[in-house]
């Protein structure tokens, strides 16, 4: 196996294994004994997320996409 390939593999493993314990964070707070929130909150942290899973998607696909790294809600 070539060294680059395991370097891939060895950081994919940790980085993937991280991005899921961070989502499973982020579905915590959906505990209503503990958060407030709106089901417009939810609607943009999911739509975050998944627009997120896009551009991830887009960038193995060598498609380029301009990023926004940051999360904020959106205040009405």
């Amino acid at each position: 196996m070539s060294e680059k390939l395991e370097k891939f593999e060895r950081l994919a493993e940790k980085r993937v294994t991280d991005a899921i314990k961070k989502m499973r964070l982020i579905g915590n707070l959906s505990n209503k004994h503990n958060y407030e929130y709106t089901d417009e909150h939810v609607k943009q942290i999911i739509d975050a997320l998944e627009n997120e899973l896009r551009l991830l998607k887009s960038r193995f696909k060598e498609e380029k996409i301009s990023e926004k790294p940051a999360f904020s809600f959106k205040r009405q």
